[in-house]
């Protein structure tokens, strides 16, 4: 079923079919806020041509001044008897209208950024929607399971082999001058190239068709690389939008309450409380022995998988949120292989070959997207993924608060060393966002935030030339916004406690707050707020 309905949408697309004609037509009806909000889908997809999506300097002007009269028409909905629900939903349509205006306006990472046409993603991402501004239409090969069908082989080639003219189109449409992003998209597209050559070999055998159209997509993204390095000499501008243009986009695209010299001063406060809460866990803990990395296959399977049953029993145990079924699978389908390697592996290796349980609370995302799929929401606008990244201040600051909330609920009692881990977890969080911020307020370059970064994760487990951070920066430059959405997600998880259980005085219970949280879905915690407690204050404070 879900091959026919893929066949269905490019069938739809490479016959030039678009949304439907927009009226200016009063509405008070939510059903119709939920057709009008299907129809705005339709039309932010760009226009297919010849099997791609049209990114042309003339496609995106049209695109945008038809995007004002969608605007308009939002706002002639009459929302006033609406319950808090459905008005949040029209909210939801709002910040995504905002999304693709400041898209055309600001961040135009179809003419900027080179890593946004990269097509080919063999590994899922663990929030809602893909990170960052992206190509429509990209592979996302998890999406087709772990065997394919005639059919879908067939897709597949179908879709690599548009690979040439998404280079030609690229070529064209990228035009900006911002060095860090030029320097970062072709680290991009050679990584591509690499992840498609995994590819084929992997398919070799059983696909042998497939497996030649992911190296004749391979050569496409050499070729785009030879190009792309031809052209980053001349790129000398910079690559941040600015403080003003962080402002309006975090507060009337994100929903987010706080401004960038608001950010700044939240994530500069975590960062020392973090630091400092290591620091006196590290003498607390003195006399314990220090945490040992897991030093081969069988003692780190067993550190993992132990790890997802005492996580589970946990939050059974401990009436902290009802368990399904799906939450097991979800957890352990996260174990990775072991890898042998000296030095710093990535970050989250560092953690995680030391002790399991930090990085199972932040692996809460992976839980979600299991819920996503086996118990979809009611609403048809929040039962999709927001575009633009909308969802990060709560599905990253859920994640990041977890680390602490179950350390301080008691999961932790028996593993006290891991508490350690907790807070360089934060520091690290609060270091690569403050590096994300300063890339925008055009005070660092890329290469000057990530060694700012390294410089406050605690213990050198996070080196500037390493992977984590030198990805974690390259997507904060093209996704504003996100670097400091785990703290501040986290700060408004702290804010949403408070009032909710202020409300419920003497009668709060964790489970009953936890499954509330998950029931609204994954938007702005600014939208949460208002469902949860029924108070407007933190979408008032970003709108204004």
């Amino acid at each position: 079923m879900k091959l026919y309905v893929v066949l269905l949408v490019i069938l739809f697309n490479l016959m030039g079919c678009k949304e439907k004609p927009i009226t200016n037509e009063r509405s008070s009806s939510y059903s119709d806020l939920v057709n009008f909000f299907m129809d705005w889908r339709k039309f932010q997809v760009p226009n297919m041509v010849a099997g791609i999506p049209d990114y042309s300097a003339s496609a995106m002007v049209d695109q945008h001044q038809t995007l004002s009269l969608w605007q308009k028409n939002l706002m002639s909905f009459d929302t006033t008897d609406w319950p808090i629900k459905h008005q949040i939903d029209w909210y939801l349509v709002f910040a995504e209208m905002n999304g693709l205006d400041f898209d055309h306006r600001v961040i135009q990472p179809w003419a900027k950024d080179p890593a946004f046409y990269v097509w080919f993603y063999p590994s899922p991402s663990d929030v809602p929607e893909r990170e960052g501004p992206n190509m429509h239409g990209a592979i996302e090969l998890n999406t087709y399971g772990d065997s394919f069908s005639i059919d879908e082989v067939n897709m597949l080639e179908l879709q690599l082999g548009l690979s040439e003219k998404i280079v030609d189109q690229a070529k064209i449409n990228l035009i900006g001058i911002g060095k860090d992003l030029w320097v970062t998209g072709v680290r991009s597209i050679k990584e591509q190239s690499t992840d498609l050559e995994a590819f084929a070999k992997k398919m070799a055998h059983l696909y042998p068709s497939l497996a030649q159209a992911a190296l004749r997509s391979k050569n496409a993204s050499d070729r785009f690389v030879v190009w792309l390095e031809a052209q980053v000499v001349n790129k000398t501008g910079p690559s941040g939008i600015g403080k003003s243009n962080y402002d309006w986009y975090v507060k009337k695209v994100h929903l987010s309450p706080y401004t960038w010299d608001q950010e700044h001063l939240l994530l500069q406060r975590e960062l020392a409380r973090s630091h400092a809460s290591l620091r006196f866990s590290e003498h607390r803990n003195r006399l314990l022995p220090k945490l040992q990395k897991a030093g081969d296959a069988i003692s780190y399977n067993k550190l993992l998988t132990d790890g997802v049953e005492e996580y589970l029993d946990f939050f059974e145990i401990d009436s902290f949120i009802s368990i399904k079924p799906y939450m097991k699978k979800a957890l352990m389908d996260q174990v990775g292989p072991y890898t042998s390697q000296e030095g710093i592996r990535g970050f989250f290796d560092e953690i995680d070959y030391r002790d399991p349980m930090p990085m199972r609370a932040h692996h809460f995302h992976w839980i979600e997207k299991e819920r996503e799929i086996l118990e979809p929401l009611e609403s048809p606008i929040r039962k999709v993924p927001l575009l633009y990244n909308i969802f990060d201040s709560r599905a990253e600051g859920l994640a990041t608060a977890l680390e602490e909330l179950v350390m301080n609920a008691g999961l932790l009692k028996n593993r006290p060393r891991a508490t350690e881990l907790v807070y360089i977890m934060l520091a690290q969080r609060a270091a690569r966002g403050l590096a994300g911020l300063y890339q925008h307020s055009l005070e660092m370059t890329l290469d000057e935030s990530t060694q700012y970064a390294a410089k406050w994760v605690p213990w050198g487990l996070l080196p500037a030339d390493g992977s984590t951070i030198q990805h974690e920066e390259q997507f904060y430059l093209e996704q504003p916004g996100y670097g400091s959405s785990y703290v501040i997600g986290k700060i408004d998880i702290d804010r949403l406690i408070a009032e909710y259980a202020r409300q419920r005085e003497g009668s709060f219970k964790l489970i009953e707050f936890m499954d509330d949280l998950c029931r609204v879905g994954i938007i702005p915690m600014s939208l949460i707020y208002w469902e949860m407690t029924g108070s407007r204050a933190l979408l008032d404070e970003a709108l204004r």
